[in-house]
């Protein structure tokens, strides 16, 4: 009411000034709206002035009556023989230990999810390698060794069903069987498009004289006569730009070199399928996993 007066009596001084002065109705006019409008956001922050002092003050209020709340619960549980200091112990305690237990927990949660990320790989793996074998099955039945060695799947070639001792040329009969295994993986295109390695392999007794020189000599020219075969157009045909070979000699048996027959499987050749980078695991434990 007093700011109402106020304001009259602030505009009847203007317009008796604007009179004196000469100013326009319409001037007058523009003054008075001013005025308005300057008493309007007086009245509205005064409101929001009066709003926040009693929020505070019911703030306040409500702060006060928890404080007493609080303090009459500790008196009765005192009461009741409860140690408080203790109790405040205990539960400080209590959220320490839920701290590392949330802690443990957020970290067997990850490792959780790398397991299972690791066992979703393990399993693809799994998945192409049971694919290989099962494609490879033919040759097992035509009585070739399939296996696993030092981590890459292995066709095993018997040397002496292949080569006559101490010679780099074919027989007939390892003709006709390189014959077979071009065969299986030129009709497959996913075989086809692997990797391969002819290695070379002899017993230990040492080479004698020739144009081999040693057991190395004569694995590795026993290994690219298998390779040659396998990749000429009239013959294997398979795409020369996936295969190669390599000779080991005596130094990678697969049976003792004390008996005939140990050094019978030692002089072999094998074709490697070589591994994809995401095949370079234990391809041994997911072979005993498979059933192989």
């Amino acid at each position: 009411m007093k700011n109402t007066l106020l304001f009259a009596t602030v505009l009847a001084a203007t317009s008796a000034t604007a009179a004196g002065c000469g100013y326009s109705e319409d001037e007058w006019k523009a003054q008075l709206a001013k005025y308005g409008q300057l008493e309007s956001r007086h009245a509205s922050t005064l409101n929001d002035l009066a709003n926040t002092k009693k929020k505070l003050a019911d703030t306040e209020s409500a702060l006060a009556a928890e404080k007493q709340r609080v303090d009459q619960l500790e008196k009765d549980l005192a009461a009741a023989g409860f140690d408080l200091n203790r109790l405040n112990q205990t539960l400080a305690e209590r959220g320490g230990e839920l701290s590392k237990l949330n802690d443990i927990l957020a970290e067997r949660e990850r490792a959780l999810s790398e397991y299972k990320q690791r066992a979703a790989q393990l399993e693809a793996i799994k998945q192409r390698f049971e694919l290989l074998r099962r494609k490879l099955n033919e040759l097992t039945n035509m009585g070739l060794k399939v296996s696993i060695r030092n981590n890459r799947m292995v066709i095993s070639l018997p040397g002496d069903v292949l080569f006559s001792s101490g010679m780099d040329m074919l027989k007939p009969e390892g003709e006709n069987v390189l014959d077979k295994v071009a065969g299986i993986i030129k009709g497959d295109e996913a075989l086809r498009a692997r990797l391969y390695q002819v290695a070379g392999h002899t017993d230990n007794v040492p080479y004698g004289g020739g144009g081999f020189r040693d057991n190395w000599g004569l694995s590795l020219m026993r290994a690219r006569t298998v390779l040659i075969y396998l990749i000429d157009p009239g013959r294997g045909g398979l795409p020369t730009n996936r295969w190669s070979a390599a000779g080991f000699g005596d130094t990678d048996p697969v049976a003792a070199n004390d008996t005939k027959d140990g050094q019978q499987k030692n002089r072999r050749c094998e074709i490697i399928v070589v591994p994809s980078a995401e095949e370079m695991l234990d391809l041994q434990a997911i072979a005993k996993t498979a059933g192989t």
